[in-house]
């Protein structure tokens, strides 16, 4: 495409609201010198959109980024452009940089991709997981079922995630699980619409005992068939809540 369709553009007022948005959440932000800007700043920026402080359609202002961490233009191109290759950010010609709509395509095609590579995961997970691995898998659980009953929603979901990447790292697969985590952006998006529902982090919580329980007993078809219904529940709320649309009727899906 070649130019966006939505009046953002035309709304000084939508455009400062993201811009305070973006800036209460780079608000104590100290970046690591020691460590590329670039990556830093990446995942400051997909952080943003994937918890919903830049909304669909916001748009991105490279300038105003880098004056708000007190860092050169460069990496912050670097870092958007990274984000805008994971579809989650659209650079129209003549018009601006853009957070994208989220995609219903792009949520199933990231369904078919996690759950292909966390079944093999857990697969080989089942046969070479160990009493320590349990323990730890139990430990996460636990924090997450904390984070779900006060309603820290964010923290909620890095426990989640926590979950499913220690079982790929219990194989040693760290390269499988950024692939997962690359792939799952524009299902993220929708996470923390989803916990506030009543059950729904209690129903993932129960899931992933269901998982831990198959694990501890070396049940490597039990394992993957908990798994796989998860990911199909997660996959079923998050189109659900896609069909649904926002409450403003705003156009999220493309």
């Amino acid at each position: 495409m070649a130019s966006r369709t939505s009046d953002t553009p035309g709304k000084p007022h939508a455009a400062q609201e993201a811009n305070d948005r973006l800036t209460e959440f780079l608000q104590g932000v100290s970046l690591n010198r020691a460590i590329p800007l670039r990556d830093q700043v990446y995942a400051l920026v997909r952080k943003a959109i994937v918890t919903g402080k830049l909304a669909p359609g916001s748009p991105v202002n490279e300038i105003e980024i880098a004056l708000k961490l007190g860092i050169s233009r460069t990496p912050v191109r670097e870092a958007v452009k990274k984000v805008s290759d994971e579809g989650l950010i659209e650079v129209f010609a003549q018009n601006g940089t853009f957070v994208a709509d989220i995609s219903r395509k792009q949520v199933e095609e990231a369904y078919i991709i996690r759950i292909a590579l966390e079944l093999e995961s857990i697969k080989r997970a089942a046969l070479v997981i160990e009493a320590h691995h349990i323990q730890d898998l139990e430990d996460i659980i636990n924090a997450h079922e904390t984070a779900v009953k006060r309603s820290r929603f964010d923290e909620a979901i890095t426990r989640d995630d926590d979950f499913h990447r220690y079982i790929a790292e219990v194989n040693g697969f760290t390269m499988l699980w950024k692939a997962v985590d690359v792939s799952k952006a524009q299902m993220d998006r929708y996470r923390l619409l989803a916990l506030p529902s009543p059950g729904a982090g209690e129903e993932t919580i129960v899931q992933h005992r269901a998982i831990l329980d198959a694990l501890a007993k070396r049940d490597q078809a039990g394992a993957m068939k908990a798994l796989e219904t998860h990911l199909e529940t997660s996959l079923r709320c998050t189109i659900s809540l896609l069909e649904a649309g926002p409450a403003d009727s705003s156009p999220l899906i493309a």
